[in-house]
């Protein structure tokens, strides 16, 4: 399995690379965000949303658990950062199962719940304006489509 770490200069680099991922994205694909308070997670999101043509604001769903937003695919936008029981079933694999794409921040939260196949991709700040994004696919699905975006 391949890991690709990569160095966003701003925030806007962050939004155009989730921009071009988000052109190849599929019903059914999951993303799971980690990383770093502040390092850009939600603005990786926004930038999901705008390659899927959501012209809706985005916004952290950190008190609503999910957020839908409708573009050419669904996009349900999770923040399970403050869920206490993550063996609980609320229903995550319907999302998951269904025709949009989800993408999760603190997805480690409910790493029992999730897919056997996903993207990780992790942020942590790097220097004052920089960001490291880590990708790290699991699963062929995953692999090939890093593969598609990093080496084009």
């Amino acid at each position: 399995m391949a890991i690709y770490e990569l160095v966003m200069h701003s925030a806007e680099e962050t939004m155009e690379f989730a921009v071009r991922l988000s052109e190849q994205l599929q019903p059914k694909d999951v993303i799971a965000l980690e990383g770093d308070l502040g390092a850009g997670k939600t603005t990786f999101t926004k930038g999901l949303a705008k390659g899927l043509g959501i012209t809706r604001a985005v916004s952290s769903p950190t008190f609503t658990i999910v957020k839908e937003y409708k573009g050419r695919l669904p996009l349900y936008h999770m923040d399970v950062y403050r869920l206490e029981d993550t063996f609980e079933d609320l229903g995550f694999d319907e999302y998951f199962e269904g025709d949009g794409v989800t993408v999760i921040e603190w997805a480690h939260l409910i790493k029992p719940q999730l897919p056997d196949e996903l993207l990780y991709i992790h942020l942590y700040h790097h220097g004052d304006q920089e960001r490291k994004m880590v990708l790290e696919p699991i699963g062929k699905r995953y692999e090939q489509l890093c593969k598609e975006i990093i080496e084009g």
